[in-house]
């Protein structure tokens, strides 16, 4: 099954990007990099649902997508500043790898309803998602202040380096090194806001959320235990 989901995903990848270049005149480098990271996805959704995870473990998922999506709603004055990723690897932290990573692409789409849906979606899709199955592979690692700032920090920017990548899509229709360089360049100040709220929000956030779902685990016996083998 896991080679069937690699090989599905690796055919629709190169299909996405046959596809955009053939429809858009070979303009469409853009088109087929969104769809190579939209599938890129499917790995996590399939075995996520060859898990047949419970009811319990369903609801708790779709609550810290809420939770995480209304941050964004409630901070969306304060620009690049916003709770996502803190959540995203909260989740993660407490629930796995599966968790985090469905918590994370999922925050994105329903976020997106309100902030707007286009070609973007699918790079914070993958950013939010591998930020989450990041910190579901730490677990416990992430038990420690100074980790968690750490993580907060990493968070930050990967999600800057990948969202780049449609920056420079964006604006070039294919993507060159030099001008990527530059856009990264030119977005520190951004990046640094985005560190900075993840450290924050995660100081803030960790102890009085995480014990509530360190709670709920317990009561319910939700979620595998997090030993990093969830993908196999």
């Amino acid at each position: 099954m896991k080679k069937a989901v690699c090989a599905l995903a690796v055919a629709g990848v190169a299909a996405a990007a046959v596809l955009g270049t053939v429809f858009s005149g070979g303009k469409g480098f853009w088109f087929a990099v969104a769809a190579a990271a939209l599938l890129c996805c499917v790995p996590f959704f399939l075995s996520f649902e060859k898990r047949a995870p419970s009811a319990a473990e369903l609801v708790l998922v779709a609550v810290m997508t809420a939770f995480s999506a209304a941050g964004r709603f409630i901070f969306a004055p304060l620009p690049f500043f916003k709770p996502v990723s803190a959540i995203v690897i909260i989740a993660g932290r407490h629930f796995g790898m599966q968790a985090g990573f469905m918590t994370g692409a999922l925050s994105a789409v329903i976020s997106n309803i309100w902030f707007g849906q286009g070609p973007w979606t699918p790079f914070q899709m993958l950013c939010w998602g591998i930020i989450g199955a990041a910190a579901g592979l730490l677990g416990k690692l992430l038990c420690k202040p100074a980790a968690l700032c750490i993580a907060g920090v990493a968070a930050g920017v990967v999600y800057s380096l990948v969202m780049d990548v449609w920056t420079v899509l964006s604006v070039n229709g294919t993507f060159s090194g030099g001008m990527w360089l530059t856009a990264v360049l030119s977005a520190l100040p951004v990046t640094g806001v985005y560190c900075v709220s993840n450290v924050l929000f995660l100081l803030v956030l960790d102890k009085p959320l995480g014990r509530r779902l360190e709670r709920i685990k317990t009561k319910y016996g939700v979620f595998p235990a997090n030993d990093g083998k969830e993908l196999q």
